[in-house]
């Protein structure tokens, strides 16, 4: 059964960093694409960044503070977060596709305090 476990989440002053993981159970090199997405309260799920064959896609939103980055020997996902506005609070999920399935993790909360 594939897992993505993802862990990183906390409370952020504005301006701070962090840096979110996702921890798949098998090759993460599967996937296709890979990313995070996040739900803020009364919001919709949103795409924040994502890992594909064509390269990186970035939200507008996070572009220029967030990186997302894989590394297949550790089967790990991450999201580096870097100068968190409060806006950017939400629950954060992995999301990986793999032969036509969508996974999800359980996702990890962000708090962002002003």
């Amino acid at each position: 059964q594939v897992q993505l476990l993802e862990s990183g989440g906390g409370l952020v002053q504005t301006g701070g960093s962090l840096r979110l993981s996702c921890a798949a159970s098998g090759s993460i090199f599967t996937f296709n694409p890979v990313g995070w997405y996040r739900q803020a309260p009364g919001k919709q799920r949103e795409m924040v960044a994502v890992i594909d064959s064509g390269g990186r896609i970035y939200a507008d939103s996070v572009k220029g503070r967030f990186t997302i980055s894989r590394d297949n020997a550790k089967n790990t996902v991450y999201l580096q977060m870097n100068n968190l506005k409060p806006e950017d609070a939400a629950d954060y999920y992995c999301m990986g596709q793999r032969y036509g399935a969508h996974y999800w993790g359980q996702g990890t909360q962000v708090y962002v305090s002003s």
